[in-house]
């Protein structure tokens, strides 16, 4: 019976919503109206939530 192949797999992405300070954990774009646990998606132009639909325009 022959190996099967490995892919290459991607790196999870979901600490790259997350930063250390002062050895505390901190997350990152949080809804307002949502409160913590619920993130704010990072578009091109905008953040928005999934949930309440609540979004946010950069300039």
């Amino acid at each position: 019976m022959a190996k099967k192949k490995v892919k290459n797999k991607n790196p999870s992405k979901k600490f790259e919503k997350y930063t250390v300070k002062d050895g505390a954990v901190e997350r990152k774009a949080v809804c307002p109206k949502c409160g913590p646990g619920v993130f704010l998606a990072l578009h091109k132009d905008r953040k928005t939530c999934g949930k309440c639909g609540y979004s946010i325009v950069n300039k």
